[in-house]
């Protein structure tokens, strides 16, 4: 019985959070999280850019 005191007990503590996660007007940072890693595979396809400028000028273009 103890187990499910300990279960119960964690639930009631995280009871907000929980019913948080089935809101329907949650936001999530997906969209950043995706953009992220556009931009580090472009800085890993492109190893060794010398020209600073030309590689900025790059990346807004593809990803704006």
């Amino acid at each position: 019985m103890n187990v499910f005191n300990t279960a119960s007990n964690s639930i009631k503590y995280h009871l907000e959070t929980i019913l948080n996660f089935f809101d329907e007007n949650r936001f999530t940072n997906a969209n950043a999280e995706s953009f992220n890693s556009k931009i580090k595979l472009f800085s890993a396809n492109l190893r060794g850019v010398i020209d600073t400028k030309f590689f900025l000028f790059r990346m807004e273009k593809l990803f704006a």
